[in-house]
């Protein structure tokens, strides 16, 4: 992909540029000073990302949708705060921007260990924010996302780590053939907007 900005959320010092993007954002909720990418500090769970909308060629969410509650109560009020982020992340990308998501799944073991994981992501969990049904509509999920790459079990560090793309395939081969294990789902969708 020859993209020219990229935005990774819940990113610390260590943002992830999945598609080699010329420019490099990155938000959490931690105050950090960085000088090698653009920071901006947000709690995207609550508040709106600090950019403007249709500004990223891509998005990226490495081990954070976990941490993204439901549901959540301000002032006697339901909200549905996987629902905002979903919102934002679509706010803020380009017409046909990508969506790059890896998260743990349920039932692995990888979902529930951490005492902070309160989003179990299911096979289907894609399905409320992707064509052809968009089932979130009723609970004020404004975007349209489209599967680009079907929604798939990884192993995480077959995805992270930095290699060259023949040696990941054959690496993806050998995971799949070798280890029955893989914990964290893939999603890779593209934002539909005119």
């Amino acid at each position: 992909m020859n993209n020219d900005k990229h935005l990774d959320i819940g990113c610390d010092s260590n943002p992830r540029n999945p598609f080699k993007c010329d420019k490099l954002y990155g938000t959490d909720i931690i105050k950090q000073d960085v000088l090698d990418f653009n920071y901006a500090q947000c709690n995207v769970i609550f508040e709106k990302l600090p950019f403007k909308d249709s500004t990223f060629d891509c998005v990226s969410a490495f081990d954070f949708l976990e941490y993204t509650p439901r549901t959540a109560t301000i002032n006697n009020q339901g909200v549905f705060p996987f629902i905002h982020v979903m919102n934002e992340i679509y706010r803020v990308l380009k017409p046909g921007g990508v969506f790059y998501a890896i998260t743990p799944g349920h039932p692995q073991v990888e979902t529930f260990v951490d005492p902070t994981h309160v989003n179990f992501i299911t096979k289907k969990t894609h399905t409320y924010f992707t064509s052809p049904k968009y089932k979130e509509e009723m609970y004020r999920f404004n975007g349209k996302f489209e599967v680009l790459r079907k929604v798939k079990w990884v192993k995480l560090s077959q995805e992270t780590k930095k290699t060259n793309f023949a040696i990941k395939i054959i690496k993806n081969i050998l995971y799949t053939i070798l280890y029955k294990k893989k914990s964290h789902f893939l999603w890779k969708f593209k934002a539909v907007k005119k």
